[in-house]
């Protein structure tokens, strides 16, 4: 079946194919590719296997599309593209396909930092996508940290932490330096997080989707008059809302 869509990508990109498609580059495709991934975590989310397979196939339509430019270019093609990742998974669980020791995860991590090293890392924070979404990105970044011992040996630090940012966020007097001082705190809460257990980004998600329901609730309530009412009676609405749920 793979075949068919590479077929399709082939021929939208070819001399009678798609305006559209064939104007696409590697950097004009890539925020598609963020949002079909999004769009997948969404689905899981809501526990829609439905349109988690339809979301599933745009996200591999990514994958084609990607793999046809860069054929074109003479870099590679999806093939080669299964071939890296099937050969990434073998190397990544030698117990299982090599008959080695059991390692597990810690294994696996011993093995990408192989692979990085590999290819030139100096750090343990090298490798690291700077495309990833901020709060996910600063906590991977910890956790390489933390791989070398650059940690707190429990949640008090990190927690002390934070009220220590927010001090500096009260004493900054620039914008430039509030947006500093903010910057430290949210990475602050993110390392807390991280001590606690918890997925920043998952746990903001739900956070946000939690308020988008109140807030749902609350306009619903206030009827069409919603926005011109005071905030004491928006706040009344609010408290409302949380009771019921």
């Amino acid at each position: 079946m793979i075949e068919r869509l590479i077929a399709i990508m082939a021929r939208l990109r070819g001399p009678n194919g798609c305006e559209w498609d064939r104007a696409q580059t590697f950097a004009t495709i890539a925020p598609y590719t963020i949002e079909e991934a999004y769009e997948v975590a969404d689905a899981i989310e809501r526990d829609d296997l439905g349109e988690l397979k339809d979301e599933l196939g745009d996200l591999l339509l990514q994958v084609v599309f990607h793999s046809r430019i860069a054929e074109e270019a003479g870099a590679f093609a999806f093939d080669d593209v299964v071939a890296a990742i099937s050969d990434k998974m073998e190397r990544r669980h030698p117990h299982i396909f090599r008959g080695e020791a059991e390692g597990g995860h810690h294994r696996w991590e011993e093995v990408k930092a192989a692979e990085r090293a590999a290819k030139g890392a100096a750090s343990p924070l090298d490798g690291v996508a700077r495309g990833l979404p901020a709060l996910l990105r600063a906590e991977k970044i910890q956790n390489r940290a933390a791989r070398v011992g650059f940690d707190w040996p429990d949640t008090a630090g990190p927690r002390a932490k934070i009220d220590e940012e927010l001090a500096e966020v009260a004493a900054a007097t620039t914008p430039a330096e509030v947006a500093d001082e903010v910057g430290d705190v949210l990475f602050a809460v993110v390392n807390w997080a991280r001590h606690l257990g918890v997925e920043p980004e998952a746990a903001l998600r739900a956070a946000t989707g939690k308020f988008e329901r109140r807030f749902r609730a609350m306009e619903a309530a206030g009827g069409t008059t919603f926005a011109g009412l005071p905030l004491a009676e928006k706040e009344a609405l609010w408290v409302k809302v949380k009771a019921d749920e």
